[in-house]
């Protein structure tokens, strides 16, 4: 195991100089890496947007519409040239304006695209004191505006939301040796993810509310009963989604005579199919 930089990684992954990874989602989208993102991993959750002076109004077709009027060049500082690219050109008034002809994209390295009337510059960090010096908007990550705010920045449109995924090399998957290895680390992962959300319930019920009990309970598969060492009474176990046990409890009181809850440490998907499909 490595711990490298996000950035690096669906492309170390693409390329063959490792099997699997975990990066940002945000990352496998701007480096274009053609891997096989198996599973959303639920943290680090962020979101990329689109900020600006509030002089400059909240409409980006509108910006781009003033600055395309007084011939004025837009710059844009961001981490996420490729995305900042793409998501200009999926605007309708950029479209009217530039048609098909990509922003010029400036690195300390190369310069691409045809456009000069929009430029994005590549930052390495600090974004949001760029404006309006270094540049009149940016795209960056963001969780709840606060950097944004204390910049005299606002948010002015959200680009895609991004979290921890699990990717693996397609070639690898297509290994059948390799393949059963990733799925057991990914059933692990999954298993880790999942147990955030479940409650693993024991409960005591009488014979005669048994049935009852069952009829209201949902599992991974199905609930496990073991009779007591008193007769007439059962155990029953199984595994519920958090959200379910507040509607629940009403129904378990009324037919369970004990009940203990605890949080699974992990909860494994171990067939291969519902690994696939996860």
């Amino acid at each position: 195991m490595k711990i490298l930089r996000p950035q690096e990684i669906p492309k170390y992954v693409e390329q063959g100089l490792y099997d699997i990874g975990i990066t940002g989602a945000d990352w496998v989208k701007e480096t274009g890496a053609d891997v096989r993102i198996l599973a959303d991993l639920e943290y680090g959750r962020v979101r990329i947007v689109l900020a600006g002076t509030r002089e400059l109004g909240m409409d980006p077709d509108g910006i781009i519409k003033e600055f395309g009027a007084r011939g004025r060049k837009l710059r844009i500082a961001t981490e996420y040239p490729n995305i900042t690219s793409n998501y200009l050109l999926s605007l309708k008034t950029y479209r009217e304006l530039y048609g098909v002809l990509r922003p010029k994209i400036i690195t300390p390295w190369y310069t691409l695209g045809e456009n000069p009337m929009v430029e994005i510059y590549l930052s390495f960090g600090a974004t949001e004191a760029k404006p309006p010096d270094e540049a009149d908007l940016i795209v960056d990550v963001t969780e709840t505006g606060t950097t944004l705010n204390e910049n005299g920045l606002v948010e002015i449109a959200e680009i895609m939301r991004s979290s921890a995924v699990f990717i693996a090399n397609k070639g690898s998957l297509n290994d059948r040796e390799k393949k059963e290895k990733i799925l057991d680390v990914l059933a692990l992962l999954l298993g880790a993810v999942k147990a955030k959300k479940k409650l693993h319930i024991f409960i005591n019920v009488s014979q005669d509310n048994l049935n009852e009990l069952l009829k209201e309970l949902p599992s991974l598969k199905s609930p496990t009963v073991a009779p007591l060492a008193r007769d007439g009474w059962y155990a029953v176990n199984t595994v519920i989604g958090e959200e379910e046990f507040l509607k629940l409890l009403p129904k378990l009181r009324k037919y369970s005579q004990g009940l203990v809850v605890h949080r699974p440490f992990s909860t494994l998907l171990l067939e291969e199919g519902e690994l696939a499909q996860s």
